[in-house]
Parts: C-alpha cells; structure tokens; sequence
C-alpha cells in the first residue's frame, strides 16, 4: 500500500495538465501512486502520454471536479490522498516531503491526524510561483498534531483542497461534506470534521490562477453563494469557541470584501447586503468585539443592514482616499524636482579626490566586503574620507564617530555626486550618475550558487518583475567587480556582461578568517555567552523566493535536545527577512538555542561556531576557508534548484555529509559523522574550487589597486591554498 496517492482531476485546463505530469515524471516517487481522473479526450489522451505506471482513469467531458475528484479517490491504494487540479503544479520534491510527513504522524502522533496543511504558491497568467502569507500560521503550530480548537488560525488559511493532504479513511468517512463544487467551503470542512491536524512548514502546491476573462463569467447567484459557504460552515463550529470567532471574522472579512469590489447591480447587491446582514447577526460569537476604525464601522453598518448609509460611507471614503492621493502625489513629485536639482548643480561641481563613498545590503549599515575595504583604506590610505550611506532605521547603530548620509537628503546626492569611488556590495540606485573619472566598485556578497543578474530571465520566481534594462544600465557603471574564485568571475561575467575589470582577490571580508587569532576565537564565543567545551553549531539557511517570510525548517527545539546538553544552536535568519525571526522567540532552552539572526557581523559568528549547517546559502563558501565541518540540510534541493535556478549540483558538488531530513542531520551529529574523513575529503575538493583567492590580504590588494592606483604585479601574489593558515578552532583556541 503506498503511502500517498497523489489525485489529479479535471479538464487539460489550457493545456496546464502537461506540465504537471511532466513535473511528476521528472521525479520518482517510490511511496505513492499518481491517478489522473481524466476529464475529456484531451486530459485523457495527455495523461496516457506519460508514464505507464501513471493509473488514468477516463471521464466524459463536461465531468464536475467533485464527480473526478471521487472517481479518483475510488482508485486511490494509498494512506493519504492529495487532490490537484489539472491546471495547477506541484514544486519539485513535493509528493516525497507529502509522504515523508505523513508517514511521521502515521507513526509518532498521539492519536490519529486527518489532516496534513502545508504551504503553496501562486501562479497567475501575469507572475509565477509568488510566496503565500499562510507560513506563520503553519510555523506557529510547528510539528505537533493538535485538535483544531488550538490551532483554530489555521481556518486562516488560504482554503484550498490542494494546500492539504486527507487521510484516505477521513475523506471516505466524510466524502459528502468534503466532496463539493465550493472547493473553499470543502477545504474549511476538512479541518472542522478532522480530529486532529498537522502543518509541513514547506511549499508544496502550486495554485494556478486562470485569467478570469478565460472564464465563463461570474453570476449573482456566485456572489450570494458565498453567503450559503459560511452558513453551512458556523454550524460545525458549535461548542468550539475559537474556530467559531475566527470563522466568523472571516465571513465578515469575505461579506464586506465582496460588497466592496464587487460591481453587483443595485437589487443584487441590495439582496446581497440584506442577507449577508442577517448572517453577521445570527452567527455573532458571544462577548465578539469588532474591531476598531473604519473596519469597525463596516462592521457595524452590515450587522444593522443599514444599506443606504453603507453606500454614502464608501463614497466618501473613495473621495477621501482619492484626495489624500493626490495630495501625496504633488508632494512627491515636488520633492523629486527639488532632489534632482539639488543632484545637478553637484554633478556641476569637480570630483574630490580624496572622497571615497561605501554601502552594503541596500544601505543596512557598515557591513560586508566594503566595511572590509573601508578599514584597509583608513590603515594604507587615511587622506582618503570615507563615507558610508546608511538609512534613517539604521543610522544609529553606527560604531561612534562613523561619517555617514541618509539617502534622499541634500546632503546624500551631493556626496554621490562629487566622490570619486563608489564601493557597494548591490548596486547604487539608477539615479546615480557615472561622472567621468569616477570609480563604481562593485563588491558582490556572496559566490553564486543560485543564479542572478540576466539569468533570472528564466526564473520569474526568482526576479519578481526585475527590469533587466535597468540593470544593464547600473551594471555597465561597474570599473572593477571583487571575486573570490575562478567560479564567480565566470558566472558574474555571464550575469553582469559588461566591460568592468574583474579582480581576482578574494572577498575582504573573509581575510578575517586568516588574520583571526585564538583570543579573537575566544572572546566571540564569549560574547555569545558559549561556554568552554560546548560544540557551538551555527544554522544559517538562505532566502526562499516561492517563501514569504522566515520559519526555520527544522524543529529546532527537538533537534537541540537530540544533540544533547554540550551544543549549542546559533539560530541565524537571512536578512531579508529582517525582524521577521519572531518563530525563533522563546526557543532559548538552558542557553542551547540562541537567536543570532540580528548579530552583526556574520564573520564573527562564524569564527565561533564549531560546525555550520546551512542549506544553499553563500555563507558555506566564506564558513569554508576555515577548513571547519559543514552540514548540508537539503529538504528542498529540487524545488529550490527549479524555482530558483542554480550554476551547479550541490548535491554532487557538496562541502561536507548532505542530510534531506531531520533526523538524518541529528545522527549525522549524533554519530560523529559531521567531522569524518569523508566529510574532510569533500571540504577539501570544496576549499579548492571556492576558496581559490582568499588568503587573508584580498582587502590590501583591493586597496592598494584600486585607490593607490598600483599596478598588478606589486600586489600581494594569492598564497596556494596549501600555505595558508586558517584561524584557529574553537577547540585549539581554548587548549
């Protein structure tokens, strides 16, 4: 019996149900079975194209989805059933992380689960794979497999039946409430019939969006509808207060939401309101509050069916909106003209000489490659003023005495104009002028595993409407782009073609970890409160384009009590999830878990750690010239290879023991397989190709060619890697 039965149904919805099976016959499913409820001869005829272990099973056109939904499930062998629709995807990887779960909560939950909630994307005719807002909800119940009534957020949802696998007993038992053409109310039922319910805080369905002008146009009936949804819905939530006030708050969310932007005509929306009234009375929680401002008037307006005050109410609210938009819009374009004024009669004024401006990650503070750079250039060249553009958030937390500009200010546009080097580790904004004489260093902040610059072209995912003209143009103000290995300079120049000067260097940022001695190893441990003799372990993952925000992909409370008392988990999220790190609050257990996602800099944290673990992001490479164990946990390499594209295999080209599953990392720990001699063989083939240039003297050879003007051959030659000498262990710097 396998495991999952994964049930495709529907009409080859403009011709969608190709790529699906494509996507699942790219990738072996050795614990479930695929059903393909083929409506019509073209679905029929896609699907028995494919692969011959593919069950189809043929339906006449014009077949209803709950009709092939059930013909489908009739089918099914496997524990657990997830239903796709012909026209959505499935990111690759995702019916194996679907059966790996489920078959956790077949066996380790405390009574049976009906329910697997996991997370999805959303693909329209206009954009691809863009990140759903359900991942909190799914991080805040994290692994366990609880009753709905204490985990009612998960009503919250967006209710589809794809972003939810049923136990196959569940859906037989509870096949004519689940089994409706209201796909939303069916996925609402689910969860109000299930005993228990669980969450995999991961991407696994793809909802494709058609373009509503390809379908058959929406009718009165549909609107009044959504009324009859939440009405067949209130009364499972009887004697469970939680599922009922957020239900009801979603009925109202939804009622006001439809009334508003909704263009019915006067008696349909008339009897719309009407009963939509009537509902918001009836279904009232006892002691709900409505919310405050103008949501709250709404509110207040529908529960007394006061349709004609309604109605002035959004009139005057469009008038004020509309007012207060243009009166934003003259300030803006007032305060653009005088900007760039103020920049042009700069741009009029010689360049300084000696004026040098740095910026790092979109203007976060003093950071990276360029804060590496700075302080060389203070050793070798203090006549040379440097100026870092930092933002108004960030401008305090500048060491003391730091000469800085907040972008947009007067002051900001006339040091751009009049400096004659431009550092930056991403790129100045398209406003920025390349003057004759100017120099624009482009740093980079990581080597490239996933593809960027003019290669995203091919992954929407993962440049969310970048304009690629634009960027050529910021590319093509670049004198000299930092690398740190053969690798880097080949990619950037597929990336970013132009004519820069590539400097085969090394990262400044990573000389760090040739200069660093074992009071620099000690006092870092001692600043994060490590105590001598633990194994500090630093988890770093990476930024997820098809993710909206950061929830750690890991238990990470049930793998620190696996490792033991003697490690310690420095919990790192990525920076663009800025103060969004709030999954990683109370997970403090006895000094074991500390969150270190806003603990700058990140070399520190890594001159620290014993071992990293990390899954595609960049710090591996900087992490290895530290010759120190690294742990690849890849629970998501084929969604994350095809979503956001990559230059080459990390799973055959990898730095270290490569895990797919959490407990397959806790044992790689656990066993002592973290620090082998296989682990050190690949680290070693890993060093080589990625730690090509860094040495520990990338920032003076920066410094000394690009600012000094100094000619190639009086730099410092790049040590072969065998002469260099890493920093010290934690462990030999506290023998």
């Amino acid at each position: 019996m396998p495991q999952l039965s994964v049930i495709v149904y529907g009409p080859n919805a403009q011709g969608h149900l190709t790529e699906l099976l494509d996507s699942l016959e790219a990738h072996s499913l050795p614990d479930a079975e695929v059903i393909v409820a083929a409506v019509g001869d073209w679905a029929r005829e896609t699907a028995e194209g494919h692969a011959p272990e593919t069950i189809v099973v043929p339906l006449p056109d014009g077949t209803g989805d709950p009709e092939a939904r059930a013909a489908g499930a009739a089918r099914a062998r496997g524990r657990w059933l997830h239903f796709v629709h012909a026209k959505d995807g499935l990111p690759a990887g995702a019916p194996r992380l679907i059966a790996e779960r489920t078959a956790e909560l077949d066996t380790g939950s405390p009574g049976p689960v009906d329910v697997l909630l996991f997370d999805h994307v959303t693909t329209t005719w206009q954009t691809a794979a863009r990140p759903s807002r359900d991942g909190r909800h799914l991080a805040a119940v994290g692994r366990a497999a609880l009753p709905l009534h204490e985990a009612a957020d998960l009503l919250r949802l967006t209710p589809l039946l794809g972003n939810r696998a049923l136990r196959a007993d569940f859906w037989r038992a509870h096949e004519a409430q689940l089994n409706t053409d209201d796909e939303p109310r069916a996925a609402h039922a689910a969860l109000l019939h299930a005993e228990r319910v669980a969450c995999l805080n991961q991407t696994a369905y793809d909802h494709r969006v058609l373009r509503p002008e390809s379908l058959p146009p929406r009718t009165p009936e549909d609107r009044l509808a959504l009324i009859d949804r939440y009405e067949s819905l209130l009364p499972l939530t009887r004697d469970r207060r939680a599922p009922r006030t957020v239900l009801y708050g979603l009925m109202v969310r939804d009622l006001v939401r439809t009334f508003a932007r909704e263009d019915l005509p006067d008696p349909v929306a008339r009897e719309f309101f009407r009963r939509a009234s009537l509902a918001a009375v009836r279904w009232r929680p006892e002691g709900h509050r409505r919310p405050a401002g103008l949501e709250g008037v709404r509110h207040t307006l529908l529960e007394e069916g006061a349709y004609t005050k309604y109605r002035a109410f959004q009139t005057a609210n469009r008038t004020r909106r509309a007012a207060r938009k243009a009166v934003r819009t003259r300030k803006r374009r007032l305060g653009a003209k005088v900007r760039d004024h103020q920049y042009q009669r700069a741009l009029s004024r010689p360049l300084d000489p000696n004026l040098a401006v740095f910026a790092a990650y979109w203007d976060r503070g003093v950071a990276c490659n360029p804060a590496a750079i700075a302080a060389k250039l203070a050793e070798l060249a203090p006549h040379i003023r440097r100026v870092w553009v930092v933002n108004k958030e960030n401008a305090a937390l500048l060491p003391p005495g730091t000469d800085h500009v907040v972008p947009g200010t007067r002051r900001y546009w006339e040091t751009l104009a009049t400096a004659t080097y431009l550092t930056n580790n991403v790129n100045f904004p398209n406003a920025v002028v390349k003057r004759p004489g100017s120099i624009h260093l482009q740093t980079h902040h990581g080597t490239p595993l996933k593809r960027m610059g003019m290669d995203q072209m091919d992954h929407p995912a993962a440049a969310k409407g970048l304009d690629f003209a634009a960027l050529l143009a910021r590319i093509d103000k670049w004198d000299y782009s930092v690398s740190a290995n053969g690798h880097s300079t080949r990619m950037w120049e597929r990336a970013y073609p132009s004519r820069y000067t590539s400097l085969d260097y090394g990262y400044p940022r990573n000389d760090v970890f040739y200069t660093a001695t074992a009071a620099d190893v000690r006092a870092a441990r001692e600043r994060l409160g490590i105590a001598p003799g633990r194994t500090a372990v630093l988890y770093a993952p990476t930024h997820r384009d098809y993710e909206a925000g950061f929830t750690p992909r890991l238990d990470l409370a049930a793998l620190a009590d696996r490792l033991g008392e003697n490690t310690v988990l420095l919990v790192r999220a990525h920076y663009f999830y800025g103060g969004a790190a709030s999954p990683l609050t109370g997970l403090r257990r006895s000094g074991r878990i500390i969150d270190v996602s806003s603990y700058d800099p990140v070399e520190e944290l890594c001159l620290a750690a014993d071992a990293l673990v990390t899954d595609y992001s960049s710090i591996m490479f900087d992490y290895a010239n530290l010759d120190r164990p690294i742990v690849v946990y890849a629970d998501d390499w084929e969604t994350y290879r095809t979503t956001r594209g990559v230059y080459f295999d990390l799973m055959a080209e990898h730095p270290g023991h490569v895990a797919r599953a959490q407990e397959e990392l806790a044992e790689i720990f656990v066993s002592g397989a973290w620090r082998d001699d296989s682990a050190a063989k690949a680290r070693a083939a890993f060093r080589r190709r990625f730690c090509e240039y860094d040495d520990g003297r990338a920032a003076e050879r920066v410094v000394r060619r690009v600012f000094l003007g100094e000619p190639e051959e009086a730099l410092p030659p790049v040590l072969p890697i065998e002469d260099r000498t890493p920093a010290p262990t934690p462990e030999e710097a506290t023998a």
